[in-house]
């Protein structure tokens, strides 16, 4: 028996729910399917009609290797791509630049300019696939590659469909891999905005991300209440960049995490539904519709995969998996068993999308919307998720802005004592850890990891060089000046650095242009 007795947001579980448990006003508090405030999903038929984007996160290496590990993925079923970067590309730093040194292919693909961006997409149907792009400082930089690609290719941008992630405020909480300080940052976000509207309207222009704050330890009630939090900031400098909410906030997306704690991330998903209708309906007098529908991707808990016993993390994450598609998540990634010791291989990647795909067609899943309306523990805990969510967003609302609390450490420090109480259950075996803790084995089979070769980065400095001899330098140099003058005022900067990318400018270059007016943030800076 489990000795479990709280949820990972603090409230204590009953071992027995009755009707006494449920909430006052239950039937206001869900509607109906697709219907305001989209407790019970954001569409009337969710997967009775057709079954959750399959996406598989993946990315090593060149731009050749993760081409070749896509088309592999297209042809086993997935129905969506997810592109992961490199280190330095996340930073905004060429290949052959000292600083990115060691790193060049190591968690994900390496994007230096065009070029390589056209090998990552070869022979792939832009204008057939949705594409989610995993980058957020430099995201608008690889949006508009995609572009240039596609268009050369013939596709337009109204043909294009996926997201970016471009969530730079979670970068300051809990990742790092912000380059400019909050205030040009959020500048970016809000002319990459204004920019799809008009020349990429179905793409999704951020993925609001609580993935990887609960990732460094948040709760689940931290995870949705910080991830919205930061969601009425960018929706803020939206509007104070002159655009309308109706106009912009439909493209809106999340990123959110699926645990093993499976009745609590389904009663999760449910509450950041409702929170953030409200909030988009009430508070910003949002009229669409799509304005106060919370889409989101999920991706299963990379942080509860072991490297002892790895094969248990199948079991892991067909459970996480479970519980986005119950909690009503629009696309899912499932992770790879061995993605605890290394990039997955090729048929740990195509067990994952098995298990996606077993989930839709071999279960009853998708006969039927939202199963747990009307469960008493479920809709007990989604009451008590949404309580603890909004107490800590009014907390954050204290400190006068998101923005504001991410400057006094709130947000960070509310997570780090949230890892710490984590890691303490965990090493006392409070907290089971199935092959960590418990149920042990005194050896491990042998497992061989997917490496990446150390010659890519010579390889790249090389394609590199080769660029800059090759192409119009005066050309980019007018380019990058064109950026930097976009970027000293108040124009819309997409449409410069599209040019500049065009004339072949690389990824290092553009961001390098846009430090030099913006600046570098340092975790000590105020702003």
């Amino acid at each position: 028996m489990s000795e479990r007795r709280s949820s990972e947001s603090g409230f204590p579980i009953k071992g027995v729910y009755t009707a006494a448990d449920l909430p006052e006003e239950l039937e206001t508090r869900l509607g109906g399917p697709g219907e305001y405030p989209y407790t019970r999903g954001v569409y009337p038929t969710m997967y009775t009609s057709r079954p959750w984007t399959m996406r598989q996160y993946a990315g090593f290496g060149t731009a050749t290797e993760s081409n070749a590990r896509y088309h592999q993925l297209l042809r086993a079923g997935t129905m969506g791509l997810s592109v992961a970067f490199d280190l330095p590309t996340q930073m905004g730093y060429d290949s052959d630049d000292p600083i990115a040194h060691g790193e060049v292919g190591k968690v994900g693909v390496a994007i230096d300019s065009i070029e390589d961006m056209r090998m990552l997409f070869d022979g792939i149907p832009l204008d057939k696939v949705s594409t989610s792009m995993t980058i957020n400082a430099p995201g608008s930089v690889l949006l508009l590659l995609y572009q240039l690609v596609a268009e050369e290719a013939g596709v337009a941008g109204s043909a294009l469909n996926g997201t970016i992630q471009n969530d730079i405020l979670k970068e300051y909480i809990a990742r790092g891999t912000y380059i400019f300080p909050p205030k040009p940052s959020l500048r970016l976000v809000a002319d990459t905005f204004g920019y799809c509207r008009k020349e990429v309207p179905k793409w999704n222009t951020i993925s609001i991300s609580g993935y990887h704050m609960a990732e460094a330890g948040a709760t689940p009630a931290q995870e949705i209440a910080f991830t919205l939090a930061n969601g009425v900031e960018y929706v803020r400098a939206a509007l104070e960049a002159g655009l309308a909410v109706d106009d912009f906030a439909p493209r809106l997306s999340f990123f959110f995490v699926a645990r093993t704690t499976l009745l609590e991330e389904v009663a999760k998903f449910r509450a950041a539904r409702r929170i953030w209708a409200r909030l988009m309906r009430d508070d910003f007098g949002a009229k669409d519709p799509k304005s106060m529908m919370l889409r989101f991707h999920t991706q299963t808990a990379g942080v509860q995969l072991t490297a002892q016993q790895p094969e248990v993390n199948l079991v892991r994450v067909a459970v996480q998996g479970l519980g986005a598609v119950l909690g009503g998540t629009q696309s899912l990634h499932t992770n790879s068993f061995d993605e605890a010791i290394a990039l997955p291989t090729e048929k740990a990647a195509r067990l994952a999308l098995r298990t996606q795909q077993v989930l839709a067609y071999e279960t009853d899943l998708t006969a039927t919307v939202d199963p747990f309306a009307g469960s008493y523990v479920v809709e007990a805990m989604t009451a008590e998720i949404e309580a603890a969510a909004v107490e800590l967003m009014d907390r954050v609302a204290d400190h006068g802005s998101a923005v504001d609390a991410i400057e006094a450490g709130f947000q960070k420090r509310e997570i780090e004592q949230s890892a710490y109480r984590i890691a303490q259950e965990i090493d006392s075996g409070e907290r089971v850890v199935v092959g960590l803790n418990r149920f042990t084995v005194d050896e491990e089979e042998p497992y061989e990891p997917l490496r990446v070769d150390p010659a890519i980065e010579a390889a790249q400095a090389s394609r590199l060089a080769r660029l800059r001899a090759e192409r119009d330098n005066d050309a980019v140099e007018r380019a990058l000046a064109e950026l930097r003058a976009a970027a000293e005022g108040t124009d819309n900067v997409l449409y410069p650095m599209k040019e500049a990318l065009r004339a072949r400018a690389t990824v290092g270059e553009v961001c390098g242009t846009l430090r030099q007016v913006w600046g570098t943030y340092r975790p000590s800076d105020r702003f």
